[in-house]
């Protein structure tokens, strides 16, 4: 049901009016329960586990996930940091432009964006892949074609993602309890009985593993490669950051952002490592290799229909399709806020009255929802009528459709992270805000890290990116995708020069708007009205 209050009112900005959404309609446990559910727990272990153990560190697969953990929360320091002073849905994309300026903040707003865009097509592939599974196995449904499934479902998340944030919530909290529940029951069968044939493997968590590859073939061929187990860890991360997404909407942003942000990448670090090193446990060094290889569900399928039963079993199936679906429904509200955050900025005549726009009785960004909507349909469909008749039916939705629309977004969130590193230092030590809050460890040497350990990833990336691409390295998109992101880059710096050239006053609150400490502390004398922000001179910064 709908939260039953008036929306909102309009939010000064500059020489015009921004609509913003409803706070205070969420708290900590509904905004840690979307931005896990982005991370889709199941999804992640079931799809991503594999690739780590079977093509990049072997058994040593869950150390990679361990390895992810550091790497995130080192960046989530300074992140978090930012967000205790700047909350407003458009996170990256507000964090940059308050750090680096307007046209580095438009730039990385646009870029990410385009990632969650093509996050929620990524995911209704693997979704609609799990779907025709189960439906077909489990409930013994006649065979359709996967984009049917795929179709349904983005119809399902239109219609969730033009309501309240707080339906959202409560669907993706119920899909998300069952799931983490099957998969520790599964676990922690494996610990209770001492693993499979080498043991518990502890071997598997040691974090130099993390950076060894996989032995070689008996022909000599390397089947695993150094670090690409790392990039499959982290990519089961994404959406953690979306914690600032929902900011201006959580009932108390300055405490709730923060610590659901921590509690996010830490949690997930501790339960990805566990479930998995016990899947490696259970079917033991060379075995998960093996399984991995050559029929990569059964990693997890096994261990269940063995410990569990095979209504267990049964049960994972379908959490696999609720997993994906919540998953697929975080990442469109995601997306939905980005699209939201750059239309009320007013880019365009009209644009912040539209794309910009909240539901009067709702609150939601219904505009920018019913976009990503129509962007998301356009991607399945396109993938599903460029499918070569050689293609396996199979690879459509879950090589082609989820891994390079994946690897593509992965690609760019990694390099938004990066700069959003550096738009901590630029904030607090090169602009010198809230000195209060500044330290040469938090927004200093964490940052600075975070972003090194991020690029040094995607390095990993584009070093392997045919071996991470598999059967898909073929395709056009997937030799498109760093192009794809750089052209998306650009026009966002491209669009910001043109404003500034054209609408100085404008340019000077582009990422501003809406932000709720962007005055908080202001000379006592001077504060505006509430919600008001107005317009700047060009050339002057912006103060919070």
């Amino acid at each position: 049901m709908s939260v039953q209050s008036e929306a909102a009112p309009p939010v000064a900005a500059g020489t015009g009016e921004v609509q913003r959404l409803k706070p205070g309609t969420i708290g900590l446990f509904a905004v840690l329960f979307m931005v896990t559910a982005n991370a889709a727990p199941i999804t992640a272990m079931t799809g991503n586990t594999p690739i780590a153990v079977g093509y990049g560190d072997g058994f040593h697969g869950p150390a990679a996930f361990l390895v992810a953990t550091v790497i995130l929360t080192i960046f989530s320091i300074g992140y978090v940091a930012m967000t205790k002073h700047i909350t407003a849905t458009g996170a990256f994309y507000g964090f940059i432009s308050h750090g680096l300026g307007q046209a580095m903040g438009m730039a990385a707003g646009f870029l990410a964006t385009m990632c969650y865009i093509v996050f929620e097509a990524s995911l209704i592939g693997i979704l609609s892949s799990f779907a025709k599974t189960t439906m077909e196995t489990v409930f013994s449904a006649p065979e359709v074609s996967w984009v049917w499934y795929g179709l349904v479902s983005v119809v399902v998340i239109a219609i969730l993602g033009y309501f309240n944030i707080s339906i959202s919530g409560k669907v993706l909290g119920v899909f998300l309890v069952t799931e983490v529940l099957l998969l520790l029951a599964m676990a922690f069968g494996v610990l209770v009985t001492g693993g499979g044939p080498d043991g518990l493997v502890p071997e598997a968590i040691n974090p130099v593993g993390a950076f060894e590859s996989v032995a070689p073939s008996a022909d000599g061929a390397i089947v695993g490669v150094a670090g690409l187990g790392i990039f499959f860890a982290l990519w089961s991360w994404v959406g953690f950051e979306t914690t600032a997404v929902y900011g201006e909407e959580s009932k108390d942003p300055k405490k709730i952002v923060p610590r659901a942000t921590m509690i996010a990448v830490i949690g997930l670090g501790v339960f990805y490592t566990f479930v998995s090193w016990m899947a490696v446990a259970y079917s033991g060094k060379s075995g998960s290799i093996e399984a991995s290889r050559t029929d990569a569900f059964s990693l997890f399928y096994a261990p269940t229909e063995d410990l569990l039963g095979a209504f267990c079993l049964d049960l994972y199936k379908v959490m696999t399709v609720t997993g994906s679906f919540a998953c697929a429904l975080a990442f469109h509200n995601a997306a939905s806020r980005y699209l939201y955050a750059i239309g009320r900025e007013g880019l365009a005549s009209g644009l912040d009255k539209t794309l910009g726009a909240s539901h009067k009785k709702h609150g939601s960004p219904h505009i920018s929802s019913l976009v990503q909507t129509a962007i998301t349909l356009v991607i399945v469909l396109l993938f599903f009528f460029l499918q070569k008749p050689t293609d396996e039916v199979a690879d459509v939705p879950y090589v082609y459709l989820y891994g390079l629309m994946a690897i593509l977004g992965t690609m760019a969130l990694l390099f938004v992270q990066s700069i959003s590193s550096i738009a901590v230092i630029g904030y607090f030590h090169i602009r010198k805000m809230h000195p209060e809050t500044a330290s040469w460890w938090r927004t200093l040497l964490m940052p600075i890290l975070g972003a090194g350990l991020q690029i040094y990833v995607i390095v990993l990336l584009f070093q392997n990116l045919d071996f991470a691409a598999g059967a898909a390295s073929g395709s056009p998109v997937f030799k498109a995708s760093p192009w794809i992101a750089l052209g998306v880059f650009v026009l966002g710096l491209a669009v910001s020069i043109g404003i500034r050239l054209t609408n100085p006053e404008k340019y000077a609150t582009i990422g501003r708007i809406v932000m709720e400490e962007s005055h908080e502390r202001a000379p006592e004398g001077t504060l505006p009205p509430a919600g008001a922000i107005p317009a700047q001179p060009a050339g002057e910064t912006a103060t919070t």
